[in-house]
């Protein structure tokens, strides 16, 4: 069994999470193989990007039933970052195709700034995720942890035990999602240097 793969399905830079594994001491392959991602350790699922677009690419290149063997099947624990993270969901306000539904949520589209709330989408800079309940991400002090964003659209779960940390901005929203062995993040750990590190390193070796 291989040890971590991040998820090649062509959604974003994924060379930057490879990079921060590296600096923290772990190694770790960019995928897009079916027999390296049934067969990883654990996965990262990371992207920028339409909703539709990821989930089309994920079926275009045949990852979406072997991912779910992995995952939900194996039990393999899995990372999803911003739009990975979204599309971890049923689905999105921004498209029409079916997400993964690992789950239970829908992912929505932030209200438009108004003049008065002077608030900007998108949600684009530093801010503070505050736990919901620990799990394996955490690590330093909660009131210490602060992250970067850069997003229109967020999760809003059914089941609030699957709410593990939000984030502020407007109104409280779900920043961190978990059930079981799957997690998700909708800020960017590899564009958050310390915080980042913390959070990965905790993925690698507590998930």
């Amino acid at each position: 069994m291989s040890g971590t793969v991040i998820v090649d399905y062509e959604m974003g830079n994924l060379g930057s999470i490879k990079n921060m594994l590296k600096a923290i001491g772990h190694g770790s392959t960019i995928s897009a193989r079916p027999e390296e991602i049934v067969a990883a350790e654990r996965l990262i699922l990371a992207g920028v990007g339409a909703f539709d677009a990821g989930m089309s690419n994920l079926e275009r290149l045949g990852l979406i039933d072997v991912l779910r063997e992995a995952v939900v099947e194996r039990g393999a624990p899995v990372l999803g970052i911003c739009l990975g993270m979204q599309l971890l969901s049923r689905s999105s306000q921004e498209g029409e195709l079916a997400g993964l539904g690992w789950i239970d949520a829908r992912t929505m589209r932030f209200a438009p700034p108004t003049r008065e709330s002077g608030l900007k989408i998108p949600h684009m800079g530093w801010n503070q995720v505050t736990a919901q309940r620990g799990c394996a991400l955490w690590g330093l002090p909660q009131e210490e942890m602060r992250f970067y964003f850069v997003h229109s659209y967020h999760v809003v779960c059914e089941d609030p035990g699957d709410v593990l940390g939000t984030t502020h901005h407007g109104h409280d929203f779900v920043s961190v999602v978990g059930r079981d062995n799957i997690l998700g993040v909708q800020f960017h750990p590899e564009k958050s240097h310390k915080f980042g590190k913390m959070l990965l390193q905790n993925f690698v070796e507590r998930a």
